[in-house]
């Protein structure tokens, strides 16, 4: 397993956040986010501009423990080959398997064993999937703006 992302400033996650999303559910977040009291959170996601790729991540700025530095992806490697799938196997083993059972067993938190949306080379150390559990929305967006601006 090979880190490839760690810490993530707000407007990387706003850009992965926004592949794949319509202009209208990326506008009601925006708006949404000005609404409750974030208007740093809505102005990271607003400069990006538009983005395409594929789904990647379920998090706004700020609701990723990448955005806190608690956060790590990584990547397995078979031969010098990017192996991304849950499919693969190498003896019968998935390295992704692996890696998330020793994370937890660490006492850390694996995005592939999350049943909504498996985030298969996730690792965290916080138990709560995302700060929101933990914290408003309004103590967010001034933890990121002071953090990132």
């Amino acid at each position: 397993m090979k880190p490839c992302d760690t810490l993530r400033v707000p407007y990387t996650q706003a850009r992965l956040w926004r592949q794949s999303r319509s202009k209208a559910v990326i506008q009601k977040k925006i708006n949404e986010l000005k609404e409750k009291g974030a208007p740093f959170l809505a102005h990271c996601i607003e400069t990006v501009g538009p983005q395409s790729g594929p789904h990647v991540t379920n998090a706004i700025p700020g609701l990723s423990w990448h955005q806190w530095g608690e956060a790590v992806d990584c990547y397995w490697s078979v031969k010098g080959s990017i192996i991304w799938g849950n499919d693969t196997k190498v003896n019968g083993i998935n390295g992704y398997h692996v890696y998330a059972v020793e994370a937890e067993k660490l006492g850390l938190t694996a995005g592939h064993f999350w049943n909504k949306f498996k985030d298969t080379p996730h690792i965290q150390y916080r138990q709560c999937i995302i700060p929101l559990e933990i914290y408003s929305i309004c103590q967010i967006d001034t933890k990121m703006f002071s953090s990132f601006q």
